[in-house]
């Protein structure tokens, strides 16, 4: 079946909560220890799109199988031209190529807006299969936060990747996110 991914809608709601709840109790991809709920992420979601960024799915035979977003990195507006990429897939739908579409299209829309940096924070430096992607799609290990969060009884690191939208340098073409 062929892929389709697309801006989110209000009606997808309910599906980006349950991949993200399936992260949160299952996985170490986010150091969150309790599933938010529809209305926690319909804020989240809201926060993203007020800063006019994108949050996609992916959908495979209509059913939900991701979704990624950019956000700010961080808010002090020094940092207006770096935004972190994430990215979450339905365990379902893992290994189907799903993670490189979504952030082939979160690329190409941070460089059409003159961002020059993204970010990937990848829960538990063990997470291979992240890792790999991120590096498939051109990013660089920018370093390691080793044992920063505790679950599952267990520290975990968080591996930082970065790719440069603009290796050339120089000064940035525009006015980069309004923070």
């Amino acid at each position: 079946m062929p892929l389709l991914l697309r801006d989110s809608t209000d009606a997808d709601l309910v599906a980006i909560t349950a991949i993200y709840a399936d992260e949160v109790i299952h996985r170490t991809a986010t150091f969150e220890l309790d599933p938010p709920d529809v209305a926690e992420m319909a804020s989240r979601i809201a926060a993203v799109r007020a800063q006019d960024l994108p949050w996609l799915v992916a959908e495979i035979g209509g059913e939900l199988a991701g979704y990624a977003y950019l956000s700010p990195f961080r808010l002090r507006p020094a940092y207006r031209y770096c935004v972190e990429l994430s990215v979450y897939v339905s365990p379902r739908h893992q290994g189907r190529g799903v993670g490189k579409a979504l952030m082939t299209v979160l690329i190409d829309r941070a460089r059409q807006r003159g961002l020059r940096h993204l970010i990937g924070a990848i829960g538990d430096s063990g997470n291979a299969a992240s890792i790999g992607l991120h590096r498939a799609m051109g990013f660089r290990e920018a370093g390691v936060w080793r044992e920063t969060g505790w679950k599952f009884d267990r520290w975990i690191d968080v591996v930082l990747m970065q790719l440069d939208l603009t290796p050339e340098g120089g000064p940035p073409p525009g006015e980069g996110l309004r923070l």
